[in-house]
C-alpha cells in the first residue's frame, strides 16, 4: 500500500502541468554536469548557450569524468550537425560570461592541480555551490 501511494505521489508530481506566464524569466541557471556520454555533453553545452542568449546568467559544475572537458589538451570529436565539440561549446559560453568549474573533489582525485585547467576554469568551492544550488532564483539542470 505505501508502494502504491508513493506511486501515485510521484506520478503526479511528473505529470502535473507546469504553469508559467511569459512574464516569467529565469535570470540564474546552474547546470551540472557528470555524464560521460559525448552527445548529454554536447547537448547541455547547447542549451546553456541558448539560455544564456536568452539572458541568463549561466554556471557550470563539471564533476566526475565530465571534469575531463577542463583539461588543457583534452578535446573530443566534433558533433553534428555544426561540427563543434562539446569543449568548443563550453568556451564560448565562458566568453559569454559564464562561470565554469569543477567539482571539488575532481582535481585531487584526478591526480592534478589547477594548472591542468583551461583558462576561465576554477575549482568549485562547497559553500559557494551549496548556496547556489539552493538559491530560490536559480534554476537547476543536471545532466
Amino acid at each position: 500500500m505505501k508502494k502504491l501511494i508513493i506511486s501515485t505521489v510521484l506520478a503526479a508530481a511528473l505529470f502535473a502541468p507546469v504553469v508559467a506566464t511569459a512574464s516569467e524569466t529565469v535570470d540564474k541557471v546552474l547546470i551540472t554536469l557528470t555524464s560521460a556520454e559525448q552527445q548529454t555533453r554536447g547537448m547541455a553545452m547547447v542549451l546553456g548557450n541558448m539560455m544564456q542568449a536568452k539572458g541568463a546568467k549561466v554556471s557550470v559544475l563539471l564533476c566526475d569524468s565530465a571534469g575531463d572537458m577542463a583539461l588543457k589538451g583534452h578535446e573530443s570529436a566534433p558533433l553534428k550537425p555544426k561540427n563543434v565539440t562539446p569543449e568548443q561549446l563550453m568556451q564560448k559560453l565562458i566568453s559569454g560570461g559564464a562561470k565554469v568549474d569543477v567539482c571539488a573533489l575532481y582535481l585531487p582525485n584526478k591526480g592534478v592541480t589547477m594548472d591542468a585547467l583551461l583558462s576561465g576554469i576554477g575549482a568549485a568551492k562547497p559553500p559557494v555551490m551549496a548556496a547556489a544550488l539552493i538559491d530560490a532564483d536559480t534554476r537547476v539542470f543536471n545532466f
